[in-house]
């Protein structure tokens, strides 16, 4: 079993970010605050609280390089907090949005940051040094509902997108001033801005938590049918694969390895995916689980079938597997649903051996997969 650290900070929390330091972690305790802690002695104590949404903050991230905070919220409003001495100073991003900001990342390089929304639109922002203000494009035309979360290509131009009627979708957030042409970007570096490289029909329901590998050759999203998918050569011929869960469905997924994922959400057990060598993804376990049983036998047999992915009307046939068990007979160290999680390696890393998840029962627990042989294999 990983080794565990639990800590309890509200009674909710909705979503969760870490410094670069990894020494404080900044969290949304389901209300307008963002709550930053710091540890000291072996103890967490409140260090900061940001007040300026009105509504509840959906989304929290903390630059790994700059130590900004960018949050957003139901109020639709964005800020970018920079620490001024002992003091985090808000300045308002320019969404333009009429619903809801739901989701939002750093890119890689954080020249950018993405905003997903109600507004069925997406906001590549950016800043101006001009005029001393962060402004936004949208991305608005392919999406007809909700844009549930976003995750950016190590490329820093590709970004990937979820939403409320189950399609994944890629598309190119190249910004001229911004951006520069990276031969190693593949076709997408030629595309412009808002381009759509791919869209992904797997899902018939809400699709959440959508995630690149570490090198990007891999894209996964979690479907609230309980379903995971996992999209090989992203690209004009993309081969995909499913996974059907026998328990609840996921909310968000991390990839620890090229060949290894953790899903988390609504059966509150991070669940353990990876690739064998012929790069057939399948369930291998709970990570949380604090009693024994067994994985091994007829229960969790793959079952092939045709996944398609339309590249402007193309599609591959692709595998598909099924695999997983409910783990409500198990003792799970969340007592509610997990809504995030997070990696506490160093941005750019090929592997994640430590991760936090966070969820509606206000824990935020740190998880360490250096003791965890079982797994090395995969790492």
């Amino acid at each position: 079993m990983a080794a565990i650290s639990v800590h309890r900070f509200a009674l909710c929390i909705t979503c969760h970010s870490w410094s670069p330091d990894r020494s404080m972690v900044a969290f949304c305790p389901n209300s307008n605050e963002v709550h930053i802690y710091r540890l000291s002695e072996d103890k967490w104590e409140r260090a900061y609280v940001l007040q300026k949404h009105d509504q509840i903050v959906s989304g929290i991230d903390w630059s790994a390089r700059s130590n900004r905070i960018v949050t957003v919220s139901h109020d639709r409003n964005s800020y970018v907090w920079n620490l001024e001495g002992s003091e985090w100073v808000p300045t308002l991003v320019i969404l333009r949005l009429n619903h809801a900001a739901l989701c939002v990342q750093w890119s890689p390089q954080e020249n950018k940051f993405a905003v997903g929304s109600g507004a069925k639109t997406v906001c590549i922002c950016y800043y101006e040094l001009e005029n001393n203000w962060w402004v936004s494009k949208l991305i608005r035309k392919r999406h007809n509902s909700s844009v549930t979360s976003v995750a950016w290509h190590p490329n820093n131009i590709l970004l990937a997108t979820t939403s409320t009627v189950g399609k994944c979708r890629v598309f190119s957030t190249f910004i001229k001033g911004v951006d520069t042409r990276d031969s190693d970007a593949g076709a997408s570096a030629d595309a412009k801005f808002g381009e759509q490289i791919l869209q992904l029909d797997l899902s018939y329901s809400w699709a959440f938590g959508v995630k690149w590998s570490p090198r990007g050759n891999t894209l996964a999203y979690v479907g609230h049918n309980s379903m995971i998918y996992f999209v090989d050569d992203v690209g004009p011929s993309p081969l995909a694969q499913n996974v059907l869960l026998c328990g609840l469905p996921l909310r968000d997924v991390l990839f620890i390895s090229e060949r290894m994922a953790v899903g988390v959400g609504f059966d509150c057990n991070p669940m353990v995916f990876a690739a064998d060598e012929s790069g057939i993804w399948n369930f291998i376990k709970f990570l949380g689980e604090r009693k024994t049983s067994s994985f091994s036998g007829p229960k969790y047999g793959s079952q092939f079938s045709e996944a398609f992915g339309k590249f402007y009307g193309q599609s591959r046939q692709g595998t598909s597997n099924n695999g997983g068990e409910n783990s409500r007979h198990l003792e799970s160290v969340h007592e509610n649903c997990i809504t995030c999680i997070v990696s506490l390696e160093e941005s750019g890393s090929s592997s994640t051996r430590r991760f936090s998840t966070s969820g509606v029962d206000g824990n935020i627990v740190i998880w360490d997969l250096e003791n965890s042989e079982d797994l090395l294999e995969f790492l």
